[in-house]
């Protein structure tokens, strides 16, 4: 039986899944009034705060891609950047389990998402396989990469997926995978990283993944200068 079937982690995927139905359409009507009241960029920092009740997770099947890239590429070391409240992380480490090495390195900027992510790893058996740095990614992803990146998920905050990714190359191994979540609900905030990702010499080979709110899936050439 692979680890997303057995009874605790499925059980808690099922209950933060019935949770995110519940709580999410609230909040976000919440943030559409306030975008509407108030206009204008917002940082990180203060949708972070509006968001700490929003689950925001992967969709079912997206959870599922992970888990199928994490058995398949059966990486040493995977990053995730925008943990919330651990569905994603849950996805990965249960390939990471079930392919018997590799270690998770997860980031949460608000405090109280990554309590609940911590609680969730933990009442799935998993937490032993995740490093949840709490804080801005920027911050909390400069060091600790011994033996170099083999997998990147990005979900996060959207305006910095570039950013992010830059922070991490020096650390991604040729044939590292790098997977964008929500490119195509966000088009304006993620264009500056679709276009390095599939600029021809940035060290990418891209594909958009037309899956729920879209993907953008590419691989760490070792012709590319990031190596």
């Amino acid at each position: 039986m692979d680890s997303l079937s057995t009874p605790e982690v499925s059980r808690v995927l099922a209950r933060i899944y019935s949770e995110a139905d519940s709580t999410d359409p609230a909040v976000f009507d919440h943030i559409i009034a306030e975008i509407e009241r108030t206009g204008g960029p917002k940082s990180a920092q203060y949708w972070a705060k509006e968001l700490d009740k929003a689950y925001m997770p992967v969709a079912p099947e997206v959870g599922r891609l992970l888990y199928i890239l994490t058995r398949t590429r059966r990486p040493r070391l995977v990053v995730e950047f925008g943990t919330s409240f651990g569905i994603s992380a849950i996805h990965l480490a249960s390939a990471l389990r079930d392919n018997g090495a590799g270690r998770l390195v997860a980031t949460e900027l608000n405090p109280i998402k990554a309590a609940r992510a911590r609680e969730n790893l933990r009442s799935t058996g998993l937490a032993d396989l995740v490093e949840l740095r709490e804080g801005d990614a920027l911050q909390t992803l400069t060091q600790g990469f011994e033996g170099g990146i083999d997998m990147v998920l990005l979900d996060g905050w959207k305006e910095i997926y570039l950013p992010v990714l830059q922070l991490l190359e020096p650390h991604l191994n040729p044939g590292a995978l790098v997977i964008a979540d929500d490119t195509t609900v966000y088009p304006e905030s993620v264009t500056p990283y679709l276009e390095y990702v599939r600029k021809e010499g940035n060290g990418y080979l891209s594909v958009a993944v037309p899956l729920d709110d879209g993907l953008e899936l590419s691989f760490v050439t070792s012709a590319g200068r990031v190596q």
